[in-house]
């Protein structure tokens, strides 16, 4: 990016004297009006030092850069000063900052999410360069340092230095994800060099992951540093690694000491054996399409189950008190407290669901530039009525069309700011959202309104066949993604107006955990003491509709556990399916008992939660039975051994 093309040496000052922020700031606007840059001095003025209030635009080592985004200003431009004498009340990022080089930056309303962003970054990562900066410090004349802005060299290498033989990965990101994630990472890096040790900085901006941080590293790592003001992405990959937090802007003032405190915690904390998760692939670049749709479909069903236990739990509040205190009529009266708390929980399911689902799963494959167009796919299925069909398919619509279009238009040089905020998602929200609307919006809501239909359908045999299945896939895999596609399945008929399927969902979700506890009471010698007191605590997960408190029996002896969970299951479903008890609240466990629909409430109960313990009474059963059979099998095999000897 040149910068001699935003600027002039008319706009340029060198040497001046101030006493104070303000001074400095309508001296160099009146410069930019002077160059024919403004409509309105007054208006600008008001813009920089509305922008002053928010947050600090001094930064260390004697820089500030103020800017105002305004319809007062008719082309980009920017203005600088070197001061005479710094100033030291010009509020900085480092509280020592002494403030002697000033640039003001001019921005026209509409460039505020593409220029402004590239010529913040464009200009602290120069300026991180000491050289650089001192070079415009020292110019004598305006001209003399308008010449040098775009003289750009590499910084000294650091010589005569002693290798550590250390590695510090590093994540850097700010809010905005621009200035300050690149100043930190370039501040850390350089802090590596000067004392003999190698930093790796990812850097978690406006872009995505930029320079992520690769499997060989995070073996090789001895810390990390999460130098950040925002939640870190995928952060389970550095669990392994001992850990310095602190705030994007602290390397700006002590990369050194950050790098130390990092070098000390490897020392005196141990690190634990990395191991390989899905969230320490190479991003998605190493990924089969298969693994990237799977990844794609956890991750979006991963962030839309807070919002369904929330608005089921919230709805579940409102059905109950209206039941219990004979408040039917308020629940069902526009405007009243109870219909108000009733819409808080539907809205949260109805409307933001879908759209939630959509847009991680875009974010999964597309990273951030995919959310927006995610969001619109996951409206354009509300709107079409395709459920979460429709939501899915939006979803992965956006974030390949994202990947594609992030491949096609490469977001860097002068219009990167430009590319990431406006380009990426109003492109992508206008091509995805028009697919979705226009191109498959019908097929897709006859396909969902055909599914509808044959669930509906479903009685008798074919009812019981698909409560059995439900069954089984729930206490498959115990929370893992075989047990999603069925919580996803049962989610998507209840928003489309078919409650059996959740029914039978929610009732087989405490089969698991109640047959540990039952086994491991019933047959307590039969298994270790470590999985005895397992067993004492399952029972409470069960009663939430949490089945992972079976995994560690699930693990140990996965031949002989797996078909006898998935026995019981397949049972307590059909068994829901067939006298077909239905569940229209999201919920979990016993907290839906007095929410059950189908039969009357007393019959509706008693069938429900019947089948949970006649499921987990069978599973019990097997469970115990097969572990003798082990035991047995075990003991034999011990005595063909000592007879051999």
């Amino acid at each position: 990016m040149l910068l001699k093309s935003l600027t002039s040496p008319s706009l340029i000052r060198t040497k001046q004297s101030f006493t104070s922020k303000e001074e400095v700031i309508k001296f160099l606007i009146k410069q930019l009006a002077a160059d024919g840059k403004l409509h309105s001095e007054e208006e600008f003025y008001q813009s920089v030092m509305d922008r002053e209030s928010l947050s600090p635009t001094g930064f260390e080592g004697g820089l500030a850069i103020p800017h105002g985004k305004s319809l007062s200003v008719k082309e980009a431009a920017f203005a600088v000063a070197t001061l005479e004498k710094p100033i030291g009340t010009w509020e900085s990022i480092d509280p020592n900052n002494q403030v002697e080089l000033v640039i003001l930056l001019a921005i026209p309303k509409d460039q505020e999410g593409s220029m402004h962003l590239s010529l913040l970054s464009e200009l602290v990562t120069r300026l991180s360069n000491e050289d650089y900066k001192n070079k415009l410090l020292q110019a004598k004349t305006g001209k003399e340092l308008y010449e040098s802005l775009d003289e750009i060299k590499k910084p000294n290498e650091v010589k005569n230095v002693q290798k550590l033989n250390k590695t510090i990965l590093a994540i850097t990101a700010c809010p905005a994800g621009i200035a300050h994630t690149y100043m930190s990472a370039e501040a850390l890096v350089k802090a590596g060099k000067e004392l003999g040790i190698d930093v790796f900085v990812e850097k978690q901006g406006a872009n995505g992951i930029e320079d992520r941080h690769t499997k060989d590293l995070l073996k090789k790592a001895s810390a990390i540093v999460y130098a950040v003001d925002v939640a870190v992405k995928d952060g389970e990959r550095f669990k392994h690694l001992p850990k310095v937090k602190t705030s994007v802007a602290s390397p700006l003032r002590n990369a050194k000491s950050i790098l130390q405190q990092a070098l000390e915690q490897a020392e005196n904390s141990s690190k634990a054996e990395y191991v390989d998760t899905e969230d320490s692939n190479e991003g998605n670049e190493g990924k089969s399409v298969k693994t990237e749709i799977k990844d794609s479909l956890l991750t979006g069903i991963s962030h839309i189950i807070p919002v369904i236990v929330a608005g089921g739990m919230t709805l579940a509040v409102a059905v109950f008190i209206s039941q219990a205190f004979g408040l039917q009529e308020l629940y069902a009266e526009q405007g009243s407290w109870l219909w108000l708390l009733r819409q808080l929980g539907g809205s949260l399911l109805g409307q933001l669901m879908i759209p939630i689902l959509a847009a991680y799963m875009a974010y999964s494959i597309g990273d951030k530039p995919a959310l927006g167009p995610g969001f619109a796919a996951g409206v354009a299925a509300n709107l079409i009525g395709s459920g979460f069909l429709g939501g899915m398919l939006g979803g992965l619509l956006a974030g390949y069309f994202l990947k594609f279009l992030k491949n096609k238009v490469k977001s860097r040089g002068t219009f990167a700011g430009f590319i990431s905020f406006w380009f990426y998602p109003v492109i992508g929200t206008l091509v995805v959202g028009s697919i979705m609307l226009f191109v498959v919006g019908r097929p897709l809501a006859t396909l969902n309104a055909g599914l509808i239909q044959w669930l509906d359908g479903m009685s008798g045999a074919n009812a019981i066949l698909l409560g059995a299945i439900l069954g089984a896939m729930v206490s498959f895999d115990l929370g893992g993604p075989i047990n999603k596609a069925a919580y996803t399945f049962c989610i998507g008929a209840m928003a489309s107006g078919n409650f059996v399927p959740y029914a039978a969902f929610a009732s087989v979700k405490m089969v698991s955990a109640f047959a540990v506890t039952g086994a491991t009471i019933i047959g307590k010698k039969l298994f270790t003491k470590q999985e005895q007191e397992v067993g004492k605590q399952t029972w409470l997960l069960g009663l939430a509709g949490i089945t992972e408190g079976a995994i560690p029996f699930m693990i140990n002896d996965p031949l002989r556990v797996i078909p006898s969970l998935i026995a019981g299951s397949a049972v307590t479903g059909a068994i829901v399916a067939y006298f077909e008890i239905g569940l229209s609240v999201p919920g979990a466990g016993i907290f839906s008992l007095a929410l059950v629909t189908g039969q009357p409430l007393l019959l509706a109960a008693s069938v429900w939660l019947g089948a949970a313990l006649i499921g987990a009474f069978i599973s019990m059963f097997l469970l115990i039975a097969t572990r003798k059979s082990k035991l047995k099998k075990e003991q034999q095999k011990k005595g063909l051994q000592q007879k051999a000897v």
